[in-house]
């Protein structure tokens, strides 16, 4: 049987994690978690709600990877301040 909790959870933390990509301290546990929940869910057979969650999640991470990248270059060239 498939809970429909962990998809919603899925989803959630997805759309937060395009928002808290902006803070990459944020970021990168909430779409993990998301990340997480949302493939647990698609191989239990869910589809919908944890697959946009679980794709949410992927965007938000590599934004957020990306975010983390830009600011690591910047202050070890000392750009940043």
């Amino acid at each position: 049987m498939i809970s429909k909790g962990k998809c919603i959870a899925s989803l959630v933390l997805g759309v937060c994690g395009l928002v808290f990509w902006l803070v990459p301290l944020f970021g990168f546990p909430i779409t993990i978690a998301g990340l997480v929940m949302g493939a647990m869910e698609r191989k239990k057979g869910a589809k919908g709600m944890a697959t946009a969650g679980f794709v949410l999640s992927i965007i938000g991470l590599v934004l957020t990877i990306v975010n983390s990248a830009a600011g690591a270059y910047l202050g070890a060239t000392g750009q940043l301040f």
